[in-house]
């Protein structure tokens, strides 16, 4: 079974054990897939790429429903994201970073702000003297007292203030999905990480189709 996730920078392929992405504007012809590929899409371009390059593939989009006030917009991958959970916060960190609150298996909303290296890549762009090494290990009870702790304090508490004031209102557990939320976990407790929550629920869907 290939999985395939299809976000607005990447596409996401998982294979097994093995999982890797591929940029938007690459080749996807090089690939030698042989089985069929099973996918969400947040992109429709993308898509369109996708089914042009493997006209077998397995759109996923419409076999997940998730009981929700939100409007018509809401993505796929949190759609996905969210589903077969209940009492949870759910948080995936990639391009950009959403939030979405689950509770008593009712989807009651939740936002989106920009990834880890989008705020990272932001400082440079207002000025030459904003160039900063990101660390891993910066400590949000210290005020910073030089450019580089200025710069890496900012981006930490940007991500995960909005978190924990989400968390402390609701008074429930994170699940934390994302290669880049292991940034931040050591500022919370009570949640899991899940690296691979999309894929779990979207092999959930495939399993159910057979």
């Amino acid at each position: 079974m290939i999985l395939c996730d299809i976000g607005n920078s990447t596409f996401h392929f998982k294979k097994g054990k093995k999982d890797f992405k591929v940029d938007l504007n690459s080749d996807l012809k090089d690939l030698k897939f042989k089985k069929p590929i099973y996918f969400i899409s947040v992109n429709e371009k993308a898509s369109k790429k996708l089914l042009k390059a493997f006209p077998d593939a397995i759109n996923l989009n419409k076999h997940f429903k998730l009981k929700t006030k939100y409007s018509s917009t809401l993505g796929v991958d949190r759609v996905v994201a969210s589903s077969n959970t209940s009492n949870k916060i759910v948080v995936d960190f990639g391009s950009a970073i959403t939030l979405d609150i689950v509770k008593d298996k009712k989807h009651l909303g939740g936002f989106i702000m920009p990834g880890i290296d989008i705020l990272k890549s932001n400082y440079p762009k207002i000025s030459s003297k904003l160039q900063f090494d990101f660390v891993t290990n910066t400590n949000l009870d210290k005020i910073p007292l030089n450019t580089n702790e200025a710069i890496n304090y900012a981006i930490i508490n940007m991500v995960v203030l909005p978190i924990k004031h989400i968390q402390e209102k609701y008074n429930l557990p994170i699940i934390f999905t994302g290669q880049n939320s292991k940034l931040v976990l050591k500022y919370f407790d009570n949640y899991k990480f899940k690296p691979n929550l999309i894929f779990k629920n979207m092999r959930k869907v495939v399993k159910g189709l057979k």
